[in-house]
């Protein structure tokens, strides 16, 4: 297994919490690896957004019939797995004036101002790597120097597949 140096900051975004904690079929499989990971302590508490928290439960209790959650179920997980085993992180209160700045000067629409409020989330932990399946939404945080991978990507660096 790769060994992770105390320069190595991981952000899970939303995505990988989603996949990681429902078995989607194939399509689950890394980032299942990746919190697998993280519980038996080979990936040492990762960060992830308290808007990840919330995307999670708002996902996962209105996914098709077959994966939907009961928000008991969801808030059990989300309590267990990601709360008690993640770092969770907030965009503080002085930042909130330049991310809307932001999406105006970058011309943002619609949702994509969620992706960007985690992407300035992780900056503010001075994240390394996020962890994504999005990883198109998140290539801003490349000219920060931020390695953006997919769970599949960084299982597979990490072999934790």
């Amino acid at each position: 297994m790769a060994s992770m140096t105390d320069q190595d900051r991981v952000f899970l975004d939303t995505s990988v919490l989603v996949q990681g904690l429902i078995d989607l079929g194939r399509s689950s499989r890394a980032a299942m690896s990746i919190l697998d990971a993280v519980a038996s302590g080979d990936l040492e508490k990762p960060w992830t957004a308290w808007h990840c928290c919330l995307e999670f439960f708002s996902v996962s209790t209105r996914l098709p019939g077959e994966f939907r959650l009961h928000p008991i179920e969801a808030q059990r997980l989300l309590q267990e797995e990601i709360l008690c085993r993640l770092k969770i992180a907030e965009l503080p209160s002085s930042s909130r004036k330049q991310l809307f700045d932001t999406a105006a000067e970058e011309k943002l629409r619609g949702g994509r101002i969620y992706d960007l409020h985690i992407g300035e989330i992780a900056r503010t932990v001075r994240t390394t790597v996020l962890v994504t399946d999005n990883r198109r939404h998140f290539s801003p945080l490349l000219g920060h120097r931020i390695r953006v991978l997919t769970a599949s990507q960084f299982a597979k660096e990490w072999q934790f597949e």
